[in-house]
């Protein structure tokens, strides 16, 4: 599974800082970042994590066309194809294909070259399981042990506020719909809960994405993330739930639309 690429800080407990609200019409860009922080957003550090300065850089980027679907399926990548874009040594670059190799992000071939390895449709259900499954505990617990209203209302005045001035970015609407889902998982204070959603979350950003130019997408998001926060302050831990599955089988249910458009993107970009 995806894993983000920065290490977390020394001391840092992932769920500890407070939800302060997003400053959203003013600097929606500098608010989304801040939020990010505030929820602890650092994941999990890759399996293996590049010892070499040089490699980081080339891991970056390799991930980021990835999971931004640059590359298509089964994509060749060649050290020597590599060593050229980058301007670098076979070192780092090996470096990096293993470290992506390891991580689940591109396979080794018979060959000596790697392919990459973009998520299937049954891998994307798959997804989507896991997701629902911890945040219908996540929320459950916030409805059933009353967490803190102050912080739950700030998190609605934030999505009041992006109701009521849309960001034109349907990237900057992904990221923010990722954080209002890791809000609540780092309310409920199990730190591996929200590593593994933040993971998860990174592998299904592109499919978001796509999923908020669709029509009525943006809309209906505003108001079932409401929807959501109403069962957990009214402490309805079923009605909660019933609020959660919602929203997260909406994005579900477009999920094979989402990977012929995520693939259409990837050859058109080849």
């Amino acid at each position: 599974m995806a894993h983000r690429l920065h290490r977390p800080q020394a001391g840092r407990d992932a769920t500890a800082p407070a939800l302060a609200a997003l400053p959203i019409r003013r600097h929606m860009q500098d608010g989304m970042q801040n939020f990010a922080q505030m929820v602890g957003r650092q994941g999990l550090a890759m399996a293996i994590e590049p010892s070499a300065t040089f490699s980081e850089p080339i891991v970056a980027a390799l991930k980021e066309r990835i999971l931004s679907w640059h590359y298509p399926p089964e994509h060749r990548l060649t050290e020597d194809g590599l060593c050229r874009e980058f301007g670098v040594s076979r070192s780092p670059v090996r470096e990096a294909l293993q470290i992506l190799a390891t991580n689940g992000f591109v396979r080794r071939m018979d060959n000596r070259g790697y392919a990459v390895r973009q998520v299937r449709v049954s891998e994307l259900e798959e997804l989507y399981d896991v997701r629902l499954a911890l945040e219908l505990f996540a929320v459950e617990k916030l409805a059933a042990s009353g967490a803190s209203a102050d912080r739950l209302n700030e998190l609605a005045q934030n999505w009041q506020a992006v109701h009521r001035q849309r960001p034109p970015d349907v990237e900057e609407l992904a990221r923010l719909d990722a954080l209002f889902h890791e809000g609540l998982a780092a309310l409920a204070g199990n730190a591996l809960l929200l590593q593994q959603l933040q993971a998860i979350n990174e592998r299904l950003l592109v499919f978001r994405t796509i999923d908020f130019a669709k029509p009525n997408r943006f809309e209906n998001t505003c108001v079932q993330h409401l929807a959501i926060l109403d069962r957990i302050i009214a402490a309805d831990v079923a009605g909660a739930r019933t609020a959660l599955q919602r929203n997260v089988e909406d994005g579900r249910n477009i999920v094979g639309n989402s990977i012929k458009e995520a693939l259409a993107r990837a050859y058109a970009s080849g």
